[in-house]
């Protein structure tokens, strides 16, 4: 079992972290029902049978959104290229691409809600 098995990642404005997202990964995020009623939900790509996690951006009267003590990393041939795209999208490069040895390199960045993100890459 991996240790992950879903994220969220919370937002004030859905409409405007789905546009920074999709431009920033060059991915296509569907709306995704909630089982509770509660909250507005959009999810990533995933396939549920394949090695990682999968998970949504939302919205919910329950938590909101802001830099804390997690951080999603999202996978990239070369997170350079998502780098470059963050800003253009509304969000901030806190760190651009440095290495972590063996383990490849990543970017951190700032969404458009103020959550704080990695990019990781293997070159």
């Amino acid at each position: 079992m991996n240790a992950v098995g879903w994220f969220d990642i919370y937002v004030d404005d859905l409409n405007r972290a789905v546009e920074f997202y999709q431009t920033v990964l060059a991915v296509k995020l569907a709306p995704m029902g909630d089982p509770t009623g509660e909250s507005q939900m959009m999810s990533f790509p995933a396939d549920m049978g394949v090695y990682g996690a999968a998970g949504a951006l939302t919205k919910s009267p329950h938590a909101g959104p802001g830099q804390g003590g997690t951080v999603i990393y999202f996978m990239a041939e070369d997170c350079a290229v998502e780098e470059a795209r963050v800003a253009k999208a509304g969000g901030v490069v806190i760190r651009p691409k440095f290495s972590i040895g063996e383990f490849g390199w990543v970017s951190l960045c700032q969404d458009t809600e103020g959550n704080l993100f990695g990019l990781n890459s293997l070159s």
